[in-house]
């Protein structure tokens, strides 16, 4: 099993003057639920190198036992030192592509046409893709083969209203990952603030937060090892 993770290279959070990035939560649950398996793990950004950590994902109160195993990782730390460039990967050689949040994919993901034709082509290959918090929302743009957009009529699920205003960004965030997923047709559906949650509509697994990260990696292991 070969699972690409796809991270963002975004660093800024709009004009507030701080940072973002990827949330280290939703990298490393993922990460060693892979692993853990005996998965090979290829991770990718649009500019390559090492990625923007959001700062505070890696704040005492964000850390779990499984961002403390990643940050003492030796290999886990060299692999995302040198992550590749997304318009040099596909799908092929992989079984799946995931997608962790934070904030940054809002800006670069969204819009990068490398992760747009990624997702396309991998999910026309009878390939999963999966994402957790903020990263359904790099669906926006994504096609179905027949023009439509890619979640319509799909059940889907991604870091809610409630939780955007719950970290003060409502405002500051280029769009709202539930607005938009619903814009576009999507059957979205929703558990607590903060809880974890779930949603597999055929080779689409999406996840609502950075709780949901671990059991979206689950449920995308368990549907590979179902094939």
């Amino acid at each position: 099993m070969k699972i690409l993770m796809v991270l963002t290279s975004h660093d800024r959070l709009g004009d507030t003057g701080r940072k973002t990035g990827f949330w280290l939560e939703e990298l490393a649950a993922p990460y060693y639920v892979f692993k853990d398996a005996g998965a090979e793990v290829v991770l990718a950004s649009p500019k390559g190198g090492r990625p923007p950590l959001d700062p505070k994902s890696g704040e005492p109160d964000s850390q779990t036992d499984l961002t403390r195993r990643f940050e003492a990782d030796s290999e886990a730390n060299a692999l995302l030192s040198n992550t590749g460039r997304l318009d040099s990967v596909g799908h092929e050689g992989f079984n799946a592509v995931f997608y962790p949040g934070g904030h940054g994919p809002l800006w670069d993901l969204a819009e990068d046409p490398a992760s747009i034709r990624l997702i396309e082509t991998t999910l026309q290959a009878g390939k999963p893709v999966a994402l957790v918090c903020h990263a359904p929302g790099v669906l926006r743009h994504a096609k179905a083969p027949d023009g439509k957009p890619l979640v319509e009529g799909k059940a889907v699920t991604g870091f809610t209203n409630t939780e955007e205003e719950a970290v003060g960004l409502t405002e500051v965030v280029p769009f709202l990952v539930e607005d938009e997923l619903k814009r576009n047709g999507g059957v979205f559906s929703k558990a607590g603030d903060w809880a974890p949650y779930v949603v597999g509509d055929g080779l689409l697994i999406t996840g609502q937060n950075p709780a949901s990260s671990g059991p979206t990696a689950e449920r995308l292991r368990q549907y590979l090892a179902g094939r």
